[in-house]
Protein backbone atom coordinates (compact mmCIF):
# COMPACT_ATOMS: atom_id res chain seq x y z
CA UNK A 1 0.00 0.00 0.00
CA UNK A 2 2.73 2.38 1.04
CA UNK A 3 5.02 1.31 -2.08
CA UNK A 4 1.45 2.37 -3.96
CA UNK A 5 1.14 5.52 -2.70
CA UNK A 6 4.96 6.52 -3.55
CA UNK A 7 4.58 5.54 -6.92
CA UNK A 8 1.47 7.51 -7.91
CA UNK A 9 3.50 10.31 -6.03
CA UNK A 10 6.55 10.32 -7.94
CA UNK A 11 4.34 9.87 -11.50
CA UNK A 12 2.17 12.79 -10.34
CA UNK A 13 5.84 14.79 -10.13
CA UNK A 14 7.66 13.62 -13.62
CA UNK A 15 4.16 13.76 -15.43
CA UNK A 16 3.89 17.46 -14.32
CA UNK A 17 7.73 17.86 -15.19
CA UNK A 18 7.99 16.54 -18.45
CA UNK A 19 4.18 17.74 -19.60
CA UNK A 20 4.09 18.34 -23.47
CA UNK A 21 2.77 21.71 -24.00
CA UNK A 22 1.15 20.14 -26.36
CA UNK A 23 -1.39 18.90 -23.81
CA UNK A 24 -2.42 22.96 -22.67
CA UNK A 25 -6.06 22.62 -22.37
CA UNK A 26 -7.39 26.43 -22.99
CA UNK A 27 -11.12 27.34 -21.93
CA UNK A 28 -12.68 30.57 -22.78
CA UNK A 29 -14.90 31.61 -19.76
CA UNK A 30 -17.58 34.11 -19.42
CA UNK A 31 -20.56 36.08 -19.26
CA UNK A 32 -23.02 34.91 -21.89
CA UNK A 33 -23.10 36.47 -25.31
CA UNK A 34 -19.28 38.34 -24.70
CA UNK A 35 -17.93 36.48 -27.57
CA UNK A 36 -16.43 32.57 -26.53
CA UNK A 37 -17.42 31.18 -29.27
CA UNK A 38 -16.76 33.87 -31.66
CA UNK A 39 -12.99 34.33 -30.63
CA UNK A 40 -12.72 29.72 -30.47
CA UNK A 41 -14.15 29.46 -34.12
CA UNK A 42 -12.23 32.41 -35.22
CA UNK A 43 -9.02 30.64 -33.85
CA UNK A 44 -10.20 26.94 -34.97
CA UNK A 45 -11.00 28.35 -38.45
CA UNK A 46 -7.82 29.85 -38.69
CA UNK A 47 -5.89 27.19 -37.34
CA UNK A 48 -7.76 23.88 -38.18
CA UNK A 49 -10.39 25.52 -41.57
CA UNK A 50 -13.20 24.38 -38.75
CA UNK A 51 -15.26 25.77 -36.34
CA UNK A 52 -16.00 24.99 -33.04
CA UNK A 53 -19.82 26.01 -32.42
CA UNK A 54 -22.39 28.12 -33.47
CA UNK A 55 -23.32 31.56 -32.94
CA UNK A 56 -26.34 33.54 -32.14
CA UNK A 57 -27.86 37.01 -30.74
CA UNK A 58 -29.97 34.79 -28.45
CA UNK A 59 -28.16 34.18 -25.24
CA UNK A 60 -26.75 30.79 -24.16
CA UNK A 61 -26.57 29.45 -27.63
CA UNK A 62 -23.72 27.73 -26.33
CA UNK A 63 -25.19 25.28 -23.54
CA UNK A 64 -22.86 22.43 -23.28
CA UNK A 65 -18.81 22.47 -23.12
CA UNK A 66 -17.33 22.14 -26.49
CA UNK A 67 -14.11 21.06 -27.75
CA UNK A 68 -11.38 20.76 -30.39
CA UNK A 69 -8.19 18.96 -29.71
CA UNK A 70 -5.04 19.18 -31.18
CA UNK A 71 -4.83 23.76 -32.59
CA UNK A 72 -1.56 24.22 -33.45
CA UNK A 73 -1.17 27.65 -33.15
CA UNK A 74 2.21 29.66 -34.09
CA UNK A 75 3.36 32.77 -33.19
CA UNK A 76 6.89 34.56 -34.40
CA UNK A 77 8.62 31.01 -35.14
CA UNK A 78 7.01 29.46 -32.09
CA UNK A 79 4.42 26.42 -32.41
CA UNK A 80 2.36 25.33 -28.90
CA UNK A 81 -0.93 23.00 -29.30
CA UNK A 82 -3.75 23.60 -27.59
CA UNK A 83 -7.22 21.71 -26.68
CA UNK A 84 -9.81 24.37 -27.50
CA UNK A 85 -12.18 24.42 -24.37
CA UNK A 86 -15.60 26.55 -25.06
CA UNK A 87 -17.93 26.84 -22.23
CA UNK A 88 -21.41 28.23 -21.59
CA UNK A 89 -21.97 31.14 -20.70
CA UNK A 90 -21.26 31.98 -16.61
CA UNK A 91 -24.91 33.30 -15.26
CA UNK A 92 -26.14 33.99 -11.59
CA UNK A 93 -29.69 33.70 -12.85
CA UNK A 94 -31.29 32.12 -16.03
CA UNK A 95 -34.69 33.17 -15.96
CA UNK A 96 -36.75 31.26 -19.26
CA UNK A 97 -38.58 34.87 -19.55
CA UNK A 98 -35.73 36.10 -21.09
CA UNK A 99 -35.60 33.56 -24.53
CA UNK A 100 -39.27 35.06 -24.92
CA UNK A 101 -38.03 38.20 -25.70
CA UNK A 102 -36.36 36.57 -28.82
CA UNK A 103 -39.74 35.19 -30.17
CA UNK A 104 -38.60 31.43 -28.33
CA UNK A 105 -42.00 30.05 -27.13
CA UNK A 106 -42.79 28.90 -24.06
CA UNK A 107 -41.60 25.32 -23.72
CA UNK A 108 -38.34 25.64 -25.82
CA UNK A 109 -37.69 28.31 -23.49
CA UNK A 110 -37.79 26.93 -20.08
CA UNK A 111 -35.90 23.39 -21.83
CA UNK A 112 -33.07 26.47 -22.91
CA UNK A 113 -32.62 27.55 -19.55
CA UNK A 114 -32.79 24.17 -18.20
CA UNK A 115 -29.87 23.30 -20.21
CA UNK A 116 -28.22 26.50 -20.06
CA UNK A 117 -28.42 26.41 -15.92
CA UNK A 118 -26.93 23.12 -16.20
CA UNK A 119 -24.22 24.41 -18.44
CA UNK A 120 -22.97 26.97 -15.85
CA UNK A 121 -22.41 24.05 -13.46
CA UNK A 122 -20.79 21.98 -15.76
CA UNK A 123 -18.08 25.26 -17.11
CA UNK A 124 -17.67 25.62 -13.11
CA UNK A 125 -16.73 22.04 -12.80
CA UNK A 126 -14.65 21.87 -16.12
CA UNK A 127 -12.10 24.46 -14.05
CA UNK A 128 -10.46 22.02 -12.43
CA UNK A 129 -9.04 20.34 -15.59
CA UNK A 130 -8.01 23.91 -16.94
CA UNK A 131 -4.47 24.64 -17.43
CA UNK A 132 -4.92 27.83 -18.53
CA UNK A 133 -8.40 30.09 -18.98
CA UNK A 134 -9.15 33.22 -21.42
CA UNK A 135 -11.91 35.02 -20.02
CA UNK A 136 -13.82 37.01 -22.30
CA UNK A 137 -15.63 39.92 -21.76
CA UNK A 138 -17.79 42.83 -23.40
CA UNK A 139 -16.04 46.10 -23.99
CA UNK A 140 -19.00 47.82 -24.39
CA UNK A 141 -20.08 46.26 -20.83
CA UNK A 142 -19.60 47.40 -17.00
CA UNK A 143 -17.18 44.89 -15.99
CA UNK A 144 -17.82 45.08 -11.97
CA UNK A 145 -20.27 42.96 -11.86
CA UNK A 146 -21.16 39.39 -9.88
CA UNK A 147 -20.52 37.48 -12.77
CA UNK A 148 -17.13 38.25 -13.39
CA UNK A 149 -16.36 38.44 -9.60
CA UNK A 150 -17.59 34.78 -9.45
CA UNK A 151 -14.75 33.68 -12.39
CA UNK A 152 -11.96 35.38 -11.46
CA UNK A 153 -12.29 33.81 -7.81
CA UNK A 154 -12.69 30.73 -8.94
CA UNK A 155 -9.72 30.84 -11.10
CA UNK A 156 -7.59 32.41 -8.04
CA UNK A 157 -8.68 29.38 -5.60
CA UNK A 158 -7.36 26.95 -8.63
CA UNK A 159 -4.10 29.29 -9.08
CA UNK A 160 -4.87 29.35 -13.59
CA UNK A 161 -3.31 31.55 -15.21
CA UNK A 162 -5.39 33.91 -16.83
CA UNK A 163 -6.39 36.27 -20.14
CA UNK A 164 -8.93 38.91 -19.69
CA UNK A 165 -10.11 39.22 -23.24
CA UNK A 166 -12.09 42.63 -23.85
CA UNK A 167 -14.06 41.65 -27.02
CA UNK A 168 -16.06 44.04 -29.60
CA UNK A 169 -13.47 46.83 -29.53
CA UNK A 170 -15.37 47.45 -33.32
CA UNK A 171 -17.76 49.14 -31.18
CA UNK A 172 -18.38 52.51 -30.27
CA UNK A 173 -18.72 52.21 -26.46
CA UNK A 174 -16.24 50.03 -26.17
CA UNK A 175 -13.86 51.07 -22.99
CA UNK A 176 -10.89 49.03 -22.47
CA UNK A 177 -9.32 51.11 -20.00
CA UNK A 178 -12.48 50.07 -17.59
CA UNK A 179 -11.36 46.62 -17.97
CA UNK A 180 -7.95 47.14 -17.08
CA UNK A 181 -8.54 48.90 -13.87
CA UNK A 182 -11.40 46.52 -12.71
CA UNK A 183 -8.66 43.81 -13.30
CA UNK A 184 -5.05 45.09 -12.87
CA UNK A 185 -3.11 42.12 -11.95
CA UNK A 186 -4.40 40.35 -14.86
CA UNK A 187 -2.97 41.03 -18.68
CA UNK A 188 -5.72 42.59 -20.98
CA UNK A 189 -5.83 42.47 -24.43
CA UNK A 190 -8.39 44.26 -26.54
CA UNK A 191 -9.66 42.54 -29.79
CA UNK A 192 -12.87 42.28 -32.16
CA UNK A 193 -13.60 38.57 -32.59
CA UNK A 194 -16.06 39.29 -35.49
CA UNK A 195 -13.88 40.84 -37.42
CA UNK A 196 -10.36 39.60 -36.42
CA UNK A 197 -8.76 42.63 -34.94
CA UNK A 198 -5.87 42.88 -32.72
CA UNK A 199 -5.52 38.61 -32.62
CA UNK A 200 -1.68 38.97 -33.34
CA UNK A 201 -1.29 40.40 -29.59
CA UNK A 202 -3.97 38.05 -28.67
CA UNK A 203 -1.49 35.32 -29.75
CA UNK A 204 1.34 37.19 -28.50
CA UNK A 205 -0.50 37.42 -24.85
CA UNK A 206 -1.76 33.86 -24.91
CA UNK A 207 2.31 32.44 -25.34
CA UNK A 208 3.22 35.00 -22.54
CA UNK A 209 0.68 33.69 -20.11
CA UNK A 210 1.21 30.18 -21.14
CA UNK A 211 4.85 29.79 -19.69
CA UNK A 212 3.20 30.51 -15.92
CA UNK A 213 1.66 27.00 -16.38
Amino acid sequence: MVMKIFRNFFKRIFSGMFKSKEDIRLGFYGPPNAGKTSLTNRICRDWTGEEIGSVSKVPHETRTVQFKEKVEIEYKGKKMTFKMIDTPGISTKIDYEDFLKFKINKKEAKNRAKEATQGVIESIKWLDDMDMVVIVLDATENPYNQVNITIIGNLIARKIPVLIVANKIDKKKADIKKIEAAFPEYDVVGISAKYGENLEEFYESVFKVSKKI
